[in-house]
């Protein structure tokens, strides 16, 4: 089965193959919107249709066509392209930090830390709260949260392997998705004396990538309806931590149960894993 072959059967409508990076395309069940999605580069292939797929179905080709003139060319203007992008989009992350002041937020607020203050830029649409993003130390990027909590990241910036780490010693390691999270964490490590280390990884997918690459540590996942969060802990092998209600992640929990009672339940994951366990 040719490529092209394997995405018509996910619903995927593709005139012209392009190789090298993510093409929006229409869908036989949304011709006219572009409800789908590919990349491609002449041996491996992944699609995925919006409306009817969660993450994306990858394809192997039997011959490996990269070595092809046109496919190595249009391979390596997409790489390309990708840098250029992420030069521009960490050199804007520098100067949106730059404009930014140091004070409260209505989203940090609504989490529960109406004194918290962070880096926030006022701009036309709003105030927004703003989160760096660093790679191997450098800045790459920046979470960008509005007042009603809504985010979004800059433009082609690159989002693998970056965090954000809150650090006060790293007796404690913790990862997590949000920012939010880690505000909740943070604080119960204080009201217990305890250090830590907090990363956060804004995505599972993320996560994932970023606890496999640090020794030791404890996952704090979000209860996502679609269970992403908990296998994503899983496959780091770590242990972790779950909320008991769906839809809920750290903070969320914090915010129903209590401070004491959040601060219960991650002590008891703490001593759980520092526990020997006897056969």
């Amino acid at each position: 089965m040719r490529f092209e072959e394997f995405a018509r059967a996910h619903g995927l409508i593709i005139n012209s193959v392009q190789y090298g990076k993510w093409m929006r395309v229409p869908t036989t069940d949304k011709p006219r919107s572009s409800n789908g999605a590919y990349i491609f580069d002449g041996n491996r292939g992944a699609v995925q249709n919006w409306a009817t797929m969660e993450k994306p179905v990858t394809w192997q080709s039997e011959t490996d066509n990269r070595s092809l003139p046109i496919i190595r060319q249009q391979n390596q203007r997409a790489i390309q392209e990708r840098q250029d992008l992420a030069d521009k989009a960490a050199k804007k992350a520098g100067w949106i930090l730059h404009q930014c002041v140091n004070k409260t937020h209505p989203y940090l607020e609504k989490k529960g830390f109406p004194e918290e203050q962070g880096n926030v830029w006022e701009t036309d649409e709003g105030s927004k709260l703003v989160i760096p993003m660093r790679s191997e130390g450098s800045l790459v990027g920046c979470q960008l949260i509005d007042e009603q909590g809504n985010k979004k990241f800059l433009y082609g910036q690159r989002t693998k392997g970056a965090a954000f780490s809150i650090t006060d010693k790293p007796d404690n390691i913790f990862f997590c998705e949000g920012y939010a999270t880690a505000l909740s964490i943070r604080q119960i490590m204080k009201a217990n004396s305890m250090r830590y280390t907090i990363h956060v990884c804004f995505s599972a997918s993320n996560m994932k990538d970023i606890a496999r690459s640090i020794p030791n540590g404890i996952v704090i996942a979000d209860n996502d309806p679609n269970h992403i969060g908990e296998s994503v802990a899983i496959d780091t092998g770590k242990p972790y931590w779950i909320s008991d209600a769906v839809g809920e992640d750290f903070n969320d929990y914090h915010m129903r149960v209590g401070l004491f009672k959040a601060s219960q339940a991650l002590k008891k994951t703490l001593i759980a894993v520092k526990t020997p366990q006897i056969a």
